[in-house]
């Protein structure tokens, strides 16, 4: 999948193709369709946040479609529209 990556606080993003992650228990994949960056995401972009886990991928606040499920998954199935604060 495409992605921007984070390598070093302070760098520019740079476009990369990323393994496409398969959905562990409980979890769910989800095609974004729309994504925000929070404040945190900027802090450690910004190198003010100590000892980041990098390389990142900014931008945890999004909505999209669920594309697949793992075990013990109930609530959602393929297609269904989410949202992830």
């Amino acid at each position: 999948m495409k992605a921007m990556l984070l390598d070093a606080p302070g760098q520019p993003l740079r476009a990369a193709e990323v393994a496409t992650p398969q959905p562990g228990p409980g979890q769910v994949l989800i095609r974004i369709r729309a994504c925000a960056v929070c404040r945190t995401d900027l802090h450690v972009v910004d190198g003010e946040l100590e000892h980041p886990k990098l390389p990142l991928v900014p931008g945890h606040e999004i909505v999209g479609i669920v594309t697949a499920v793992g075990p013990r998954v109930g609530r959602f199935k393929p297609g269904d529209r989410v949202g992830v604060p």
